[in-house]
């Protein structure tokens, strides 16, 4: 058989590997990760969670007075349930793709944890009633979730009514002073000096003025996001690129088209960063604002559980404004994604 017959016997053969070389690349480009591999550092987390339900049922909780920590079996039981789910997880690959990247972070909550039960409930080295164990979380968030439900619904509605109204005024007032010399003439020195005082520092002055605590509370949290996002809308504007408006009037652009379409637009990435600040400022006057007069809301539940000595509560209260407030600020950053999706190719962050 000749050289020539010889590669066209083996051209099915060759062409076959060929394909599934190809698979295989475009398998490895994707990032995607061949069946049933191992993920190793899931099973480590799996067995960390399983040691942390180990010892808190079988290492007996220090008495407390005459009581004993509630719900000790039922989190002994969750830290077991959770090591199972992620020792399924490292054995299934394509459905450990999406939490890969978490998996130092469950090992280090589940030895965390562990750490927190031991000093509190096993060996007492915190003292309560000031410090509480894992499940006492667990004892709140059943017992008393009606009441910090409430709580998040208000805190939610004073920061949507205070930020968007904060969010709002000040996104205009910024591009007036980005786009217009007299109002940067007039406006800007009162920004610089009003705009550095902590908001919580009027707050003798918003009771006087304003006819109730909500009102006041509104009124703090949108004066302490307006300024940032005043400040950076301002800076967007003034320092966009004096090409982009002399090639829109060369095609016959008005001025309101110049601001509307030109000016704003290249300005949005300093005014998301204006909104980033603005809601950490926010986040602080809504607290002070809730333990200095508004009858609900996570600041009221905190200076209610600080008053009764309920330390649970308060570190549950103070858990949910942690998840809350970094939903938040997830969210937004989902915002800022949508909104400037354009200009992905030119941001930095």
């Amino acid at each position: 058989m000749t050289t020539a017959e010889n590669l066209l016997s083996a051209a099915p053969v060759l062409r076959a590997v060929a394909r599934r070389q190809g698979r295989a690349a475009t398998a490895v480009a994707k990032g995607a990760a061949p069946a049933y591999a191992l993920w190793w550092t899931g099973v480590v987390a799996a067995v960390a969670w399983a040691a942390l339900g180990l010892l808190t049922a079988l290492w007996p909780n220090k008495p407390v007075g005459f009581s004993e920590w509630a719900y000790t079996a039922e989190f002994a039981w969750f830290a077991g349930l959770v090591a199972a789910s992620l020792l399924v997880l490292g054995f299934t690959a394509s459905d450990t793709a999406k939490v890969r990247t978490a998996g130092p972070w469950l090992i280090a909550l589940a030895l965390g944890l562990a750490v927190w039960e031991v000093v509190t409930a096993k060996l007492g080295s915190l003292p309560p009633p000031f410090f509480a164990p894992p499940q006492s979380l667990a004892e709140v968030f059943i017992s008393d979730w009606r009441r910090l439900l409430d709580s998040v619904a208000h805190s939610l509605q004073l920061l949507g009514l205070g930020i968007g109204i904060g969010a709002a005024v000040g996104f205009l007032v910024g591009v007036c002073i980005g786009w217009s010399r007299r109002a940067n003439y007039w406006v800007h020195p009162i920004l610089r000096v009003l705009g550095p005082l902590p908001t919580t520092a009027l707050l003798p002055i918003s009771f006087y003025f304003f006819p109730s605590s909500w009102s006041t509370a509104i009124f703090l949290i949108a004066l302490g996001t307006a300024f940032p996002v005043a400040i950076l809308s301002a800076s967007g504007v003034a320092s966009v690129n004096k090409n982009f408006y002399d090639v829109a009037r060369t095609m016959g652009a008005s001025p309101w088209f110049l601001v509307l379409r030109v000016a704003i637009p290249a300005a949005l990435p300093q005014v998301f960063v204006g909104l980033f600040m603005g809601l950490g400022h926010a986040f602080a006057t809504l607290v002070v604002a809730e333990m200095l007069g508004v009858k609900a809301g996570l600041g009221w539940y905190l200076t209610w559980a600080q008053g009764w000595a309920a330390y649970p509560n308060m570190y549950a209260a103070l858990l949910v404004m942690a998840l809350l407030f970094s939903g938040l600020i997830s969210l937004l950053f989902v915002l800022r994604d949508r909104v400037l999706s354009w200009q992905k190719g030119m941001l930095k962050w």
